[in-house]
């Protein structure tokens, strides 16, 4: 059974990825174009971004200094790290991960069980900084 699971979810992953930037709804997690594709999943939003790791890494830490985040942890690797820090009284996650040379994947976690509107408004400003500083 759980076979059978795993394989229908890998054919419906392939043809996702076959069809093109359409929006979808998936278990009430939302899967869109716009800024790259994105995910609200298990209180983190995901999104897939087409720039180089170092230029969004730039983004999220002016986004995070641009939103007056305190207590600010930066934890960088070669290849990924993250971002951590209260803005608003609410603790903020954000982890990036390199995919290719042009996509790196960011994930965004607000408080402990997640907070989809905030999480929404940081990538918003994210993409808004990419687009004014390219």
């Amino acid at each position: 059974m759980k076979m059978k699971l795993y394989l229908a979810a890998a054919c419906f992953t392939g043809l996702l990825s076959l069809s093109g930037c359409v929006p979808l709804l998936v278990g009430g997690a939302a899967v869109g174009a716009g800024s790259g594709t994105f995910l609200y999943v298990n209180g983190e939003l995901l999104v897939e971004y087409n720039v180089p790791f170092d230029k969004l890494k730039s983004a999220c830490e002016a986004v995070v200094a641009e939103m007056g985040g305190r207590e600010v942890v930066p934890d960088w690797r070669i290849g990924d790290g993250s971002i951590s820090a209260l803005i608003k009284g609410e603790s903020v996650k954000i982890r990036l991960e390199y995919k290719t040379r042009e996509t790196t994947l960011l994930a965004i976690r607000v408080g402990y069980f997640g907070n989809k509107s905030s999480s929404q408004l940081i990538k918003d400003n994210v993409s808004e900084y990419l687009l004014n500083n390219q």
